[in-house]
């Protein structure tokens, strides 16, 4: 395809996400903080890059997926590893953070002629492994039309959200339903499971019925690792705008206790 596509952070997200680039045809260049990460990523066709910045200079699309806002700040910083990309470059941002984060880093990085969009990513790591992820993408139609291809290459459906930032938006509002679903689920296999259905038939005919939701479908393989942190930017934009979400915050204090449970069919209430 003759593009060069840099991947920074080869996690469970983005290891998936290499394979696919490279199967599509891209030329593929990765960097993560772990050198451990090498070996598979050579072994799915790409290249290891040895530096932050020899791969900034190498690519015409970059793919940020790392953690959190800290290090995406970080990477993006005017002395940052990224600022020796050329100019034209399109940066995007698929890590979850505060939307924005993502308007004040496409401000700062403009003048250096890079052009930073977020680019969220739903449906989790299975959908990773399949390359069915939904993808919301915040930014200049041009720069989103460049990047459609490579968003192609893992993503079943691409969703244009509006102005850089939205894409952020869109995600929080999944997170939040999502997340606000996973409790419903469990307290009601755990009332299930007390009157003595057999939660699991229950489980399977709920997904068939008005009740279906997709953390039901995925009872027991779903992590909650990103819980709070993912609940406490929709805290963060809710007080921002000044809109009271309470349900929001009893589903975040919720995660917070369920967290530490490993999700298991036999295992619903206290």
């Amino acid at each position: 395809m003759g593009t060069t596509v840099g991947l920074v952070g080869a996690g469970r997200m983005g290891m998936p996400m290499v394979g696919h680039l490279v199967r599509k045809g891209f030329s593929v260049l990765v960097y993560d903080i772990d050198a451990d990460k090498r070996r598979g990523v050579e072994a799915c066709g790409a290249r290891w890059a040895g530096s932050l910045e020899a791969l900034a200079r190498s690519c015409a699309i970059v793919l940020l997926c790392v953690g959190y806002d800290r290090d995406i700040r970080a990477l993006l910083a005017s002395d940052g590893p990224l600022s020796a990309a050329p100019r034209d470059t399109v940066i995007a941002i698929l890590s979850t953070i505060h939307p924005q984060s993502v308007k004040e880093l496409a401000g700062q990085s403009a003048p250096r002629g890079h052009v930073v969009v977020d680019a969220t990513v739903c449906r989790g790591g299975r959908a990773a492994d399949d390359g069915t992820l939904l993808a919301f993408v915040g930014g200049p139609s041009a720069a989103v039309e460049r990047l459609r291809p490579v968003l192609g290459a893992f993503a079943s459906d691409i969703v244009h959200t509006g102005d850089v930032g939205t894409a952020q938006v869109a995600k929080a509002v999944n997170n939040l339903i999502m997340w606000a679903c996973l409790v419903a689920n469990h307290e009601g296999l755990a009332l299930a499971q007390r009157y003595g259905l057999d939660v699991e038939m229950l489980r399977k005919s709920l997904l068939t019925s008005t009740a279906a939701n997709a953390p039901l479908a995925n009872w027991g393989k779903q992590s909650m690792a990103w819980a709070e942190d993912d609940m406490a930017i929709v805290a963060e934009m809710a007080e921002e705008s000044g809109i009271s979400l309470p349900q929001a915050g009893l589903v975040r204090e919720l995660c917070r206790s369920l967290k530490p449970r490993r999700y298991r069919l036999d295992e619903y209430g206290t």
